[in-house]
């Protein structure tokens, strides 16, 4: 299947409104904004398929305008299936001046012979605010599919004034790889991975606040770093899907609160 789904928005009389949006399927979208005042738009992102199906091709095009703040999520976790041949997802989101972006997806669950890729490329201004989350499960545990799919690999670019400044590159192919060993996951079998950039942002204030956050849970691994200047980058390994998402919906709560542009802070 081969799935489009695009995105503009635009910010009229104080507020973040969808300008355009097209669909085709699986994709859906939903505004559920629920402070219809706020200057912030929230939107979910749904699919009318169980999950990601062999030889899907997935295309994601996303504008962020002008002094527009969206908060994107998603409906559920993202299923990867059986398959015989692979399936990719390519998301290109594009952010203008002052523009301010959170994401952080549910979990993605590749089943036994899973094969997916998925590229982000990310274009920021540099008055631009992004927080980018992920989470990779080692597949259906409770099913003892644990580290069965063929191959996961997450590639993400994110781009300021058309510079490279951060790539996350992911690949795990259990077939090739010992994911257990010192340098991999260690005994884990989940990963969560986030961006935070913000040309205002103190990056050792921030980093302290997020490591009193995470240093409360004490079943899980984490590190924390500079990405440039004015970017962190968090990386969490765990053993539950939930306990990962809860953390990342925390630390982005944190960091919107304390990075969102002055005209929405008294909003979130």
């Amino acid at each position: 299947m081969n799935g489009r789904l695009e995105i503009q928005t635009i910010y009229r009389n104080n507020k973040t409104i969808l300008k355009d949006s097209f669909m085709s399927p699986p994709f859906k979208l939903a505004d559920i904004t629920e402070n219809k005042k706020s200057s912030m738009l929230e939107l979910m992102m749904m699919s009318s398929s169980p999950g990601t199906l062999d030889k899907d091709n997935l295309n994601i095009d996303i504008l962020i305008d002008e002094n527009c703040s969206v908060i994107l999520s998603t409906q559920s976790y993202q299923r990867i299936f059986n398959m015989k041949d692979s399936a990719t997802q390519h998301t290109n989101i594009k952010m203008r001046q002052n523009g301010f972006l959170s994401h952080i997806p549910h979990p993605t669950v590749p089943h036994k012979n899973a094969n997916y890729t998925t590229i982000n490329n990310i274009y920021l201004e540099n008055s631009s605010t992004l927080i980018w989350g992920e989470l990779l499960t080692c597949g259906r545990k409770l099913n003892n599919e644990i580290f069965l799919f063929n191959k996961m690999h997450s590639i993400t670019n994110v781009y300021c004034e058309n510079n490279l400044i951060i790539r996350e590159n992911l690949l795990m192919e259990p077939s090739t790889m010992n994911l257990s060993a010192i340098g991999q996951l260690e005994g884990y079998t989940h990963q969560a991975s986030l961006i935070c950039f913000n040309n205002k942002m103190d990056n050792e204030e921030t980093k302290n606040s997020v490591y009193e956050l995470l240093n409360a849970h004490t079943e899980i691994k984490f590190g924390i770093s500079n990405a440039t200047a004015h970017s962190i980058k968090v990386r969490i390994l765990g053993r539950h899907a939930e306990e990962l998402f809860d953390i990342l919906n925390k630390i982005n709560k944190l960091l919107t609160v304390s990075t969102i542009t002055d005209k929405n802070k008294s909003l979130v």
